[in-house]
Protein backbone atom coordinates (compact mmCIF):
# COMPACT_ATOMS: atom_id res chain seq x y z
CA UNK A 1 0.00 0.00 0.00
CA UNK A 2 3.06 2.58 0.03
CA UNK A 3 2.30 5.24 -2.49
CA UNK A 4 5.01 7.22 -4.10
CA UNK A 5 3.92 9.33 -6.19
CA UNK A 6 1.26 12.27 -6.27
CA UNK A 7 -2.28 11.91 -7.04
CA UNK A 8 -3.29 15.38 -7.47
CA UNK A 9 -4.25 15.94 -11.04
CA UNK A 10 -6.69 12.52 -10.68
CA UNK A 11 -8.15 14.14 -6.91
CA UNK A 12 -8.27 17.54 -8.11
CA UNK A 13 -11.64 15.99 -10.29
CA UNK A 14 -13.02 13.99 -7.49
CA UNK A 15 -15.78 15.15 -4.92
CA UNK A 16 -14.86 13.11 -1.49
CA UNK A 17 -18.53 13.50 -1.22
CA UNK A 18 -19.15 11.04 -3.85
CA UNK A 19 -17.99 7.90 -1.63
CA UNK A 20 -21.31 6.18 -0.32
CA UNK A 21 -18.89 4.25 2.69
CA UNK A 22 -15.63 4.76 4.37
CA UNK A 23 -14.46 1.72 2.68
CA UNK A 24 -15.05 3.46 -0.69
CA UNK A 25 -13.49 6.56 0.95
CA UNK A 26 -10.26 4.89 1.86
CA UNK A 27 -8.26 4.40 -1.22
CA UNK A 28 -9.30 8.01 -2.07
CA UNK A 29 -7.84 9.60 1.27
CA UNK A 30 -4.49 7.20 0.69
CA UNK A 31 -4.23 8.27 -2.85
CA UNK A 32 -4.43 12.12 -0.72
CA UNK A 33 -1.44 10.98 0.90
CA UNK A 34 1.26 9.86 -1.49
CA UNK A 35 4.02 11.93 -0.89
CA UNK A 36 6.13 11.09 1.73
CA UNK A 37 6.62 14.44 4.02
CA UNK A 38 2.46 14.65 3.89
CA UNK A 39 2.68 11.14 6.03
CA UNK A 40 5.25 11.67 8.15
CA UNK A 41 3.83 14.76 9.27
CA UNK A 42 0.27 13.24 9.95
CA UNK A 43 1.78 10.26 11.92
CA UNK A 44 3.55 13.01 13.98
CA UNK A 45 0.57 15.05 14.60
CA UNK A 46 -1.93 11.93 15.06
CA UNK A 47 0.54 10.74 17.30
CA UNK A 48 1.34 14.05 19.60
CA UNK A 49 -2.59 14.44 19.35
CA UNK A 50 -2.53 11.27 21.06
CA UNK A 51 -0.22 12.57 23.95
CA UNK A 52 -2.35 15.31 24.35
CA UNK A 53 -5.28 13.59 24.64
CA UNK A 54 -3.63 10.76 27.14
CA UNK A 55 -2.64 14.12 29.04
CA UNK A 56 -5.97 15.42 29.34
CA UNK A 57 -7.36 12.00 30.63
CA UNK A 58 -4.37 11.77 33.02
CA UNK A 59 -4.75 16.02 34.40
CA UNK A 60 -7.99 16.52 33.38
CA UNK A 61 -7.03 19.76 31.82
CA UNK A 62 -9.18 20.72 28.94
CA UNK A 63 -6.40 23.00 27.36
CA UNK A 64 -4.89 19.44 26.54
CA UNK A 65 -8.00 19.00 24.19
CA UNK A 66 -7.56 22.41 22.24
CA UNK A 67 -3.70 21.38 21.93
CA UNK A 68 -4.28 17.86 20.37
CA UNK A 69 -7.05 19.19 17.94
CA UNK A 70 -4.49 22.21 16.60
CA UNK A 71 -1.02 20.13 16.81
CA UNK A 72 -3.13 17.02 14.44
CA UNK A 73 -4.32 19.71 12.04
CA UNK A 74 -1.47 22.17 12.05
CA UNK A 75 1.19 19.13 11.11
CA UNK A 76 -1.39 17.95 8.71
CA UNK A 77 -2.52 21.04 6.77
CA UNK A 78 1.35 21.76 6.21
CA UNK A 79 1.80 18.21 4.71
CA UNK A 80 -0.88 19.12 2.12
CA UNK A 81 -0.04 22.55 1.55
CA UNK A 82 3.24 22.20 1.94
CA UNK A 83 4.27 19.15 0.56
CA UNK A 84 1.59 17.42 -0.93
CA UNK A 85 0.14 20.22 -2.97
CA UNK A 86 -3.64 19.59 -2.58
CA UNK A 87 -6.74 20.72 -0.09
CA UNK A 88 -7.05 18.39 2.76
CA UNK A 89 -10.20 15.97 2.25
CA UNK A 90 -11.71 16.96 5.53
CA UNK A 91 -12.97 20.39 4.51
CA UNK A 92 -15.38 18.42 2.45
CA UNK A 93 -15.33 14.88 4.17
CA UNK A 94 -14.75 16.05 8.01
CA UNK A 95 -15.68 12.51 9.73
CA UNK A 96 -14.26 10.09 6.91
CA UNK A 97 -11.08 12.43 6.85
CA UNK A 98 -10.75 11.83 10.57
CA UNK A 99 -11.15 8.20 10.27
CA UNK A 100 -8.85 7.93 7.82
CA UNK A 101 -6.03 9.68 9.59
CA UNK A 102 -6.33 7.37 12.16
CA UNK A 103 -6.77 4.09 10.05
CA UNK A 104 -3.23 5.39 7.86
CA UNK A 105 -1.77 6.04 11.80
CA UNK A 106 -2.74 2.55 12.67
CA UNK A 107 -1.69 0.66 9.17
CA UNK A 108 1.97 3.00 9.55
CA UNK A 109 2.00 1.58 12.74
CA UNK A 110 1.96 -1.93 11.58
CA UNK A 111 3.74 -1.77 8.53
CA UNK A 112 1.50 -1.15 6.44
CA UNK A 113 2.05 1.58 5.01
CA UNK A 114 5.88 2.85 4.55
CA UNK A 115 7.35 6.11 5.66
CA UNK A 116 10.74 5.88 3.37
Amino acid sequence: MSRTTSSAPESATVDPRQFKSFAEFYPFYLGEHSNVVCRRLHFIGTSLSLLFLLALFVTGDWWYLLAGLVCGYAFAWVGHFGFEKNRPASFKRPLYSFMGDWMMWRDILLGRIKLS
